[in-house]
């Protein structure tokens, strides 16, 4: 799921990368979207965290681990920081601003791999 997720996200931040950039911005300064979002950080990353944190078995349960505890730290950043902290750690801080395709070929190639281990770790574990 976290895979074709990743896939669908990078198409929408390649398709729109300016739009994407002032909707994370749009959010940061609105009090009440910035807690909802933090809220469903926090939820998302304790799911998995939850009912996933493995740290062996190869690349793909770690990956799929890190991407819980990311959600659940950045969720709990969300929620406790200030806008203004906010907007220099997300988005001046990580470089979105000046490279949003360098992003959005990243979550490609990390749902790309995660979405065909996935489902090739599937079809190998059937036979």
């Amino acid at each position: 799921m976290l895979g074709l997720y990743l896939i669908v996200i990078s198409v929408i931040m390649f398709a729109h990368a300016q739009a994407t950039l002032e909707i994370m911005k749009a959010i940061i300064q609105d009090r009440p979207l910035l807690f909802m979002s933090g809220l469903m950080g926090v939820t998302a990353g304790l799911a998995i965290v939850l009912a996933h944190n493995v740290w062996s078995g190869g690349v793909l349960p770690i990956i799929v681990t890190l991407f819980g505890w990311t959600s659940l730290i950045k969720g709990m950043l969300l929620l406790l920081l200030s806008p203004e902290t906010e907007s220099r750690i997300f988005i001046v801080g990580l470089g979105y601003e000046e490279h949003p395709n360098l992003f959005a070929i990243f979550a490609l190639l990390l749902g790309a791999y995660m979405t065909y281990s996935g489902f090739t770790l599937k079809t190998r574990s059937l036979e």
